[in-house]
């Protein structure tokens, strides 16, 4: 199959390195020049969870029309890259390629459904899935757990099996979800419990939580996202939303957030798609969510301050 990797950053490196290997063909696409002319002149490499190799076969360019029509798209940008990689794709897609989109945090569809119809769209959801740049054309695998995919309305259909199936021989550990929302608030309570907090106090999960004052902060956004899930008939796993998330971060107390490790490199984050989107549609419900309001409001400060560096 001729699959393209849109983002090529270290998730979308490791995409592209496992399908690669996989025998299908495989492009990358990213507007990061630098990274893309490291890997044509001395290949992609991959280290870490899924072994250490460089791959000079890869196929990777900064113009989208240098790619054509695809089988499958996986979006692999970060929240704030999604619209641009559905207006690319939009423009050499036909009525039959399939579109995964994984991000962290909530709106994807709704930001793909400006340029494009959603119809050929599959949610995905990354568990335990870490990888970082080390430098351009040089990425870490630091795990892999599980992906969750699904239909963007539910359900178990064919072409969900097939792209389970694929994943799946590729190497990766992946399954198909009836319900896939589900499965996307609750990693987005999570996230939203971790990801500001820590990047506010410039602490590791665990650090966040050994902190009596500082959990409660963290805990504060917790239950406004909860709060606003009920209200939406999110449906959820689980009842108590404290035990749920302590027992989330219990598994990755040395952990950093991809929030606080974009920060830590001068890089705004994705806090649009995560805590704010807890102000958004407290607004929109008429809910108060102070400490989302403030959490929000101090990552973007300090975001701010990084155009001037």
């Amino acid at each position: 199959m001729k699959i393209a990797v849109v983002g090529l950053g270290a998730m979308g490196s490791v995409y592209a390195t496992l399908f690669l290997e996989a025998g299908h063909e495989v492009w990358g696409i990213d507007d990061w020049k630098e990274h893309i002319e490291a890997i044509k002149s001395k290949g992609l490499t991959l280290e870490g969870a899924s072994g250490s190799r460089t791959n000079h076969n890869l196929n990777v360019t900064t113009e989208i029309s240098d790619i054509g029509n695809s089988d499958i798209y996986i979006i692999a940008t970060k929240a704030s890259g999604v619209a641009k990689a559905a207006k690319w794709i939009s423009s050499v897609a036909s009525s039959n390629s399939q579109i995964i989109t994984i991000q962290n945090g909530l709106g994807a569809g709704e930001r793909i459904s400006k340029h494009m119809p959603i119809d050929q769209l599959i949610l995905g959801v990354a568990e335990g899935f870490g990888a970082s740049i080390i430098k351009p054309g040089h990425a870490h695998h630091n795990s892999m757990k599980l992906i969750r995919i699904g239909e963007l309305n539910g359900g178990i259909t064919d072409r969900l099996l097939l792209l389970e199936k694929i994943w799946l021989q590729a190497g990766f550990k992946v399954k198909a979800f009836e319900d896939i929302t589900q499965l996307i608030w609750e990693k987005f309570i999570c996230n939203v419990t971790f990801s500001a907090p820590c990047t506010v106090f410039n602490k590791t999960i665990g650090e966040l939580m050994s902190d009596p004052a500082l959990w409660e902060i963290a805990l504060g956004g917790t239950k406004e996202a909860y709060r606003i899930a009920k209200e939406k008939q999110i449906n959820l796993s689980f009842d108590d939303p404290v035990a749920y998330v302590t027992k989330f971060g219990s598994n990755m107390l040395n952990a950093r957030p991809s929030m606080l490790l974009d920060h830590m490199n001068f890089r705004p984050s994705e806090v649009n798609a995560i805590n704010e989107m807890v102000s958004i549609m407290g607004k929109e419900l008429n809910i108060l969510t102070p400490y989302s309001d403030t959490l929000v409001a101090t990552v973007k400060c300090r975001e701010a301050s990084f155009e001037r560096i």
